[in-house]
């Protein structure tokens, strides 16, 4: 028979610790991204596509804990000097998160924190951006917005 000893010392665990943490980010070079499609993404394929005037996806979240909005995105030179500078508002299941503008060209990253009060989970949430002026093809007509990358929550 084995000696008698005492139990394992008892630790409390880390503050805001989850064993894992949710990533529903809509990455436009994933095969299934046009699942997740609302409207306003265009194009087929690839790692980025273009966007119409507001672009949204639907991703579907198990929790509304330490949720942020995540986009990365481009505004094309091309456009920009048509267009001048831009004013691109950010949602989240309707609500306006931020407005920001833009008054360059190039690649861009936003991200910020999102109130628990506007997911439900368990529930698809709809995560989007609007941006104030498109810019209008001479040759189709076809009116573009800006070059999204990738699009969703995140837990941190």
């Amino acid at each position: 028979m084995p000696a008698p000893y005492a139990p394992p010392e008892q630790r409390q665990p880390f503050e805001n610790f989850a064993p894992y943490r949710i990533h529903r980010v809509v990455n436009m070079a994933d095969g299934d991204a046009e699942r997740s499609f609302i409207q306003d993404i265009g194009g087929s394929g690839g790692s980025w596509r273009w966007t119409g005037k507001r672009p949204e996806v639907r991703v579907f979240l198990r929790t509304n804990q330490m949720l942020h909005y995540v986009i990365d995105f481009a505004i094309v030179e091309a456009t920009f000097k048509d267009t001048g500078p831009v004013t691109l508002s950010f949602f989240v299941n309707g609500h306006v998160l931020d407005r920001i503008t833009y008054k360059a060209s190039g690649s861009q990253h936003y991200e910020k924190a999102v109130p628990e009060d506007w997911v439900e989970a368990g529930k698809d949430a709809t995560v989007g951006a609007e941006i104030d002026k498109v810019w209008i093809s001479p040759g189709d007509h076809a009116a573009l917005g800006f070059i999204l990358t990738q699009i969703g929550l995140r837990q941190e």
